[in-house]
Order: structure tokens, then sequence, then C-alpha cells
């Protein structure tokens, strides 16, 4: 009955939750800021919003124009921005003056959508040794036995 209602309003079909949660482990020190700006960027770049400050829904407000939110919780990569809320404040804001460059994005879309890490060489091996496990899919195709197959491995 809420789904028929739901879709019926907002005119669109399926299931209230289809499409699965999408998340990626990043490397904090690397990523955390560009994701950020990723994330509150996202209503510019749909065209909703001409500034992230202008969403209503952006935790933008609170990192980069002060007003306080009691449902953010400042990440330690944020508080190391600056020596108080004003000057992080300011930093925060000037990260959003440089754009993100598409590979960058095409990265954070790719480990988001496909449930990947995001982050390099050493990120990913002490994840592997922590979880005792894999975490960076195996090659598609080929008879993995082969011995052609693994000199290809080897090659790359």
């Amino acid at each position: 009955m809420l789904c028929r209602y739901f879709n019926d309003r907002y005119r669109r079909t399926g299931t209230l939750w289809e499409g699965r949660y999408k998340a990626a482990l990043l490397d904090t020190e690397a990523y955390l800021l560009t994701c950020c700006r990723y994330i509150e960027l996202n209503p510019v770049r749909a065209g909703m919003v001409e500034q992230p400050g202008q969403y209503r829904w952006s935790s933008y407000h609170c990192n980069g124009l002060m007003q306080a939110d009691p449902l953010v919780t400042p990440h330690d990569v944020y508080l190391r921005l600056g020596v108080d809320a004003q000057r992080r404040c300011a930093i925060y804001r000037e990260l959003f003056t440089r754009s993100i460059n598409a590979a960058t994005l095409e990265l954070i879309r790719d480990a988001t959508n496909r449930d990947r890490l995001l982050g390099n060489d050493r990120f990913r091996n002490a994840i592997a040794d922590l979880l005792a496990r894999q975490v960076v899919p195996k090659p598609w195709g080929g008879d993995r036995k082969s011995a052609t197959f693994q000199l290809r491995q080897k090659i790359k």
C-alpha cells in the first residue's frame, strides 16, 4: 500500500528499496575530503542548485558555512584542516574552488557502484591482510590453470 502510494505520488515504479545500497571502503587520508566534495557537489552536477550550500540536505552548511547541525559529526581529517572552526570552514570552502578531475570522479563512481575499495595498493593490501581474504577481484575470462593465462598474469 505504502509503496503504491509513494510510486503514484512521485511518478516512479518498482519497490521502494529498488537497487542496492552503494558504498565503498576508502582510505580516509587520501580520499575523504575528495569524496566529501564529490558528494556535496552532486546536486550541483545534477543541476539542482548552483552552489553546494544551496542544497537543503547538504552537510556543506556545517562543514563550509559554520552552521551547527546535530546530525553532523566532524571527521578527524576535517578537524585537522585548521586550528579553529573558522579556519577549517575557510579551507573547506577553498577545496570547492577546484574541480575534481575526471579520472578521480571515475575512480569514486567505480568504487561506489561496484562495492570496491578506494585507495592505493598499500591500503588494499592492509585491508586484505586484516580480513585475511582477497579484496581485489580476479580478472575475468580464460582458463586460469592454462600456461597462457598464467603467463599473461605475470606480464601485467
